[in-house]
């Protein structure tokens, strides 16, 4: 138990999670050498591969996760939403998330929350202990509270994200070197508030393994010249963990866990040009460059990853398809999406999901009709600028998987069995003996 528990009197047991961003569970437990920590967690506590949610996208990953609910409840769906009523679309902020979150339920049982790098935080909120946000923040100046979480990540190098852009080069030599800069400053700043040890909950992620899988994946899986590379990153990645630990006090359970898998990528799939050219998206012009742009006799378009929509009357501002034609257009485009094959004649969709299966809650208004979950091997992208061809190839060899996403609980009471990321935030609840009706999760504890 730590100096600050001692003094205010306080041992209700506490936890200590750690995010790492898209790392699959398979990566770990094929390579145990490189994993010896997590491993070990594995061993002496409970482990396993889990599903993500739908879509397995980390703007709608995150918010699932630290509320436990799916994002019919949270309102984010992916990357990019839709405004109610409108073709605007806008990107989601901390402020977006309309459920409950994690550190919220712990402030709210007079406990204190640490929360560092959770994508989808920003701005940072101000009812909990000290906070710095995570992707898509502007920058440390504007993303951490209170003044001396800002003062000491400025003083300490912290940076919110990768330079991604560094992926794009051919020699990712430099990329590298920015990933391993990212994580070491990442792990101090981790470091320096786990010692401080004034918390009940720890909530940090480490944001940069999802941005080396999206560039070296492929070398791993497929013995790439970025192989080696690849690995050493990690091995710090779980040396970090293990030095973690080890700071951890005895009250406090550590919990480790990924928002989705990962594989490798052969293949875009630029599904608005698809549906242009199968004749259900069209423009009101030749130039366009967003959803606003679309013709009034436009059937269905696509958000990014792999979300249609119908474009339905009464709902969509120009909207084409009655609502009594709206499950036949569905199923229509539902059997092509599912018929798709790509260029070495694989099905890109692994299964299409309905708005029923996939979502419920107060916030479904936007909620896609289908949702793609893509085979491994196919990245489902959307724009509106338009492209030559439905397939192509980018920059990054790997992409995102709805499977195979990965939890650690040190705790041998803990059962990793048919698992996905909305079990987290009850299991977390119930380590710190914090109540909670468990009508208002869709997961359930694990403990």
């Amino acid at each position: 138990m730590g100096l600050f528990d001692r003094l205010r009197g306080d041992d209700a047991p506490r936890v200590a999670f750690f995010g790492i961003d898209g790392v699959p569970y398979s990566l770990i437990a094929d390579n145990e050498d490189t994993f010896e920590n997590l491993n070990a967690i594995a061993r002496e506590g409970a482990a396993g591969a889990i599903d993500s949610i739908v879509p397995p996208e980390s703007s709608a990953c995150w918010p699932a996760l630290t509320t436990g609910v799916n994002p019919g409840q949270t309102g984010v769906y992916g990357f990019q939403d839709r405004e109610v009523g409108s073709y605007d679309t806008y990107v989601p902020m901390g402020r977006d998330v309309q459920a409950t979150r994690l550190w919220d339920r712990v402030s709210d049982a007079g406990r204190d929350a640490t929360v560092m790098n959770v994508p989808v935080t920003f701005p940072p909120q101000r009812n909990v202990q000290r906070m710095v946000s995570g992707f898509l923040s502007p920058g440390v100046d504007k993303a951490a509270y209170p003044d001396e979480l800002r003062e000491y990540l400025q003083s300490s190098d912290y940076r919110i994200d990768i330079n991604a852009k560094l992926g794009h080069k051919e020699d990712k030599t430099e990329f590298i070197e920015d990933a391993h800069e990212t994580l070491d400053a990442r792990f101090e700043a981790f470091k320096h508030y786990i010692q401080q040890d004034d918390w009940d909950l720890f909530f940090g992620v480490f944001m940069t393994t999802d941005r080396v899988n999206h560039f070296l994946f492929k070398d791993y899986e497929r013995d790439g010249k970025n192989k080696e590379a690849f690995l050493e990153f990690y091995e710090k990645v779980d040396d970090y963990l293990g030095q973690l630990r080890e700071m951890l006090p005895d009250d406090v359970t550590m919990v480790v866990a990924s928002d989705h898998g990962f594989t490798s990528l052969d293949y875009e799939v630029h599904f608005n040009a698809w549906l242009e050219g199968e004749g259900w998206l069209s423009f009101q012009d030749d130039e366009h460059d967003s959803l606003n742009d679309i013709a009034e006799e436009t059937t269905a378009y696509s958000l990014i990853p792999g979300r249609f929509y119908i474009n339905l009357e009464d709902r969509e501002p120009r909207g084409s398809v009655p609502q009594d034609e709206y499950e036949s257009v569905r199923a229509e485009l539902k059997e092509q999406l599912e018929a798709l094959e790509g260029p070495d004649g694989t099905k890109v969709a692994e299964r299409v999901v309905t708005k029923e299966e996939a979502f419920r809650g107060d916030h479904d208004d936007i909620a896609p009709d289908l949702v793609v979950i893509p085979s491994h091997g196919y990245d489902l992208k959307a724009g509106f600028k338009g492209h030559d061809e439905v397939f192509g190839q980018g920059p990054r060899n790997g992409m995102h998987s709805f499977d195979n996403a990965c939890l650690f609980v040190d705790d041998d009471r803990a059962r990793v069995e048919d698992v996905d990321l909305l079990d987290i935030s009850p299991t977390i609840l119930e380590l710190m003996e914090i109540d909670a009706d468990r009508t208002e999760f869709d997961g359930t504890s694990l403990v």
